[in-house]
Order: structure tokens, then sequence, then C-alpha cells
């Protein structure tokens, strides 16, 4: 193992967590048949009602309305007209707070939708009312279920020349939401079990365990985009390096693991852990 991917001793890490976000990618909310996976949302849905249970907060924030739009009204695959996107996920993002009211409300936890644009980090007064909410929400026991409003978000296609994105993903969105809330914690759940040394079907490629500090070297192991939604390990490292920078820790795991979510936060080894940087500044 590398010095790049050897970890340090943190009093950060995942069993010691108190207030955590959890992203659920779009590759763990749809099978790939392109159906809801309900099984994985629900065992999803449990895993934050048992920390809940633990005394711990937790925040959501989940892809998944795009494809589940796609789905209901029976495309052969997502569109690529932004037009169609946007409609697609106003037409999935119903359905999928539906999926999550009911699965919470089985299990007594009450959720509250946020949906998020770059103009809420971008402008002040929209941002101190956001992060107003979401403490607010916390404190009431709420758990804030979080989504770029792509029904409106044209960003991707019509930012001013020269400005910088803020987020293009759910991935970079839930790591600017755990570093302005104070987590403690960001896991990140796709269909993969975590940063390889190189490609994951290849032969001779291994899970990095650990990494301390992200560099060129790391950043070079992401392997492109994962078919459904827009991010890919490349987005998830640069996730779990806003997180380290934050003052937190990051776990990239496979969210179609039996009992992920528990497994992480109870401390066992599993998928690749980012480990809180030693000069980081809390935003919380």
């Amino acid at each position: 193992m590398t010095p790049e991917t050897m970890i340090l001793p943190s009093e950060k890490t995942p069993e010691l967590a108190h207030r955590i976000v959890v992203k659920v990618g779009s590759n763990v909310v749809v099978r790939p048949d392109g159906k809801v996976a309900l099984g994985l949302l629900y065992s999803v849905v449990e895993a934050i009602a048992q920390l809940r249970r633990q005394g711990r907060e937790v925040l959501l924030v989940t892809s998944g309305a795009v494809a589940l739009g796609v789905e209901r009204i029976g495309l052969a695959s997502r569109p690529v007209e932004l037009a169609r996107v946007q409609a697609c996920a106003a037409i999935g993002q119903s359905r999928l707070m539906s999926i999550y009211d009911d699965a919470f409300a089985n299990l007594d936890v009450k959720i509250a939708q946020i949906l998020l644009t770059e103009d809420d980090f971008r402008d002040e007064t929209r941002y101190a009312n956001l992060r107003a909410t979401l403490s607010a929400l916390i404190e009431m026991g709420v758990v804030p279920i979080i989504n770029e409003n792509d029904t409106i978000s044209t960003m991707e296609l019509e930012r001013p020349s020269g400005m910088e994105r803020i987020f293009s993903d759910n991935d970079k969105l839930s790591a600017l939401v755990m570093a302005h809330v104070g987590a403690d914690l960001l896991i990140l759940l796709s269909d993969v079990d975590g940063l390889y040394n190189g490609n994951p079907g290849a032969e001779g490629s291994e899970l990095i365990s650990s990494v301390q500090k992200v560099t060129d070297q790391i950043r070079g192991f992401a392997q492109g985009g994962n078919g459904r939604g827009r991010g890919g390990m490349a987005s998830k490292i640069e996730a779990a390096h806003v997180a380290m920078e934050a003052g937190g820790c990051a776990v990239i795991a496979n969210g179609r693991t039996p009992g992920i979510i528990e497994r992480i936060c109870a401390g066992e080894a599993i998928g690749t852990l980012f480990a809180a940087s030693a000069n980081a500044r809390r935003s919380a």
C-alpha cells in the first residue's frame, strides 16, 4: 500500500459520527431493468431509522428522480433534450418521495423534502435560509431528504461564461450539505464496492480500503461514469475530498450490500474510507 492510501489514526471515524449524511445513487434507487429497487430503498430507510434510535442525526441526499420518471412513462432510455430530462425529473420526484414517505411512515419517522439549485448556495440570503431550515428540521427530529431540483435547474447548460460550478451532481451536493451542516460522516452509496487501484473488473485490481489524502494518484484511479446518474467515481472522490477538508470523513461503498449503512456506522472496514483532514476547517 502506497503512502497516499495509508490512513492515520483519527477521532473522526464512522463509529463515532453523530451527524451523518447518506447519499444514495441512481443505481441504488433503480434496478438494472429500470424498475424501482424497493428492497434496497427500504433497507436504507430502516438503517436510517435505526441510526436515529441510537441518537444520531441523519440527512439523506437521494438521486433517482429522472430514472424513475423515465420508467414511469415507459421511455426506453434517458432522454437527451433538457426539457424532457426536466419533465422526467418532475414525474419521478413525486414517485420517489411517495416511496420514501410510505417507508419512513411505517417506522414512525417524519421526513421533509428539500430541492436545491446552485443559487441556493450562491445567494447569501437563500444560503442562510437553507442552513436555518436544515437546522430546524434536525432539531425537530425530521429527516431532510435532499435532491437537486432538476426540474428547474439549467446550470449544466446555461451558466454564464467563467462562472464556476458549485455542484454538478448529487455526490458534490451531498458533500456541500455535509460540510455546511457540520456533519461528521458522508456515506456515498452506489453500485461499486469502493475505490479500486484499477478497473474494478480487471484481474489484479484491488480495493483501496482507506485514503488519508486525495492526490493526483488517487484521482487517477477513477473509472468514469456509472450509466444512469451523472456522477461517477471521479465525482465521488471529489465529494470525499470536500468532506475531508470540512473536518469529517467519507466512505464510498456499495449500496446493494446487505446492511451496508449499519456496518459502516459500526466501524466495520468496508468500502473505501477517506479520513478527516488534520488541518480541516469546520463550516458549522
